[in-house]
């Protein structure tokens, strides 16, 4: 049995993660027109490619350490993964003329909330969440973020700053009602580079 079996789940597009995970390991060569044009394939290999980077900086430091990755965490990194690239729902964004009908999908959101955290040094956004009847314009919405965070670094100023950067993505770019963004510290991790 393949460790990308429970992967195998289609996305909204028709291809799976393990698709995907073995394109970008394939270096995207050749090209594939779909996956190259398809939102929700991008959003994938940009996900897939930011945990390979965090991977590689634990597996480095576990081997200094002479620990085994945990394959749960890997496993479960994938799931979310797999979960939040899905379209799900649909966010309206007003527009003057009636007859025009804008909505931005929740799995574009998502990747704005992970690509916006991620963006902090010292973050890393492993999970994001919407609560709320975000459908209904002015519907009361909550955002919660799961995240991992440098060891050695505030982690009060990181959540601070990530707190913030939430807010101002979503107000720029979607007319959520956000009433309050709730960040979980899962993790710390240590950058190999930065290990004596």
């Amino acid at each position: 049995m393949s460790d990308h079996d429970d992967l195998a789940t289609a996305l909204d597009c028709g291809r799976t993660i393990e698709e995907l995970a073995d394109y970008l390991d394939a270096g995207r060569v050749p090209a594939d027109p779909h996956i190259e044009t398809c939102p929700e394939c991008l959003n994938a290999l940009e996900a897939l490619e930011r945990v390979g980077r965090l991977s590689r900086d634990l597996i480095d430091d576990d081997a200094a350490h002479l620990a085994p990755p945990p394959e749960s965490w890997f496993e479960r990194i994938f799931t979310t993964i797999h979960e939040e690239l899905r379209a799900g729902r649909s966010f309206p964004i007003s527009h003057p003329d009636p007859r025009v009908r804008i909505t931005v999908t929740e799995g574009a959101v998502r990747a704005l909330l992970r690509d916006s955290g991620d963006a902090i040094d010292g973050v890393f956004v492993s999970r994001t969440e919407i609560v709320g009847d975000a459908e209904t314009p002015g519907a009361p919405v909550q955002i919660n973020l799961t995240a991992s965070v440098r060891f050695g670094t505030s982690i009060q100023q990181l959540t601070e700053e990530l707190r913030a950067t939430a807010y101002a993505v979503l107000a720029a770019h979607t007319e959520l009602a956000v009433t309050a963004v709730d960040i979980t510290v899962e993790d710390i991790f240590t950058d190999s580079k930065d290990t004596p």
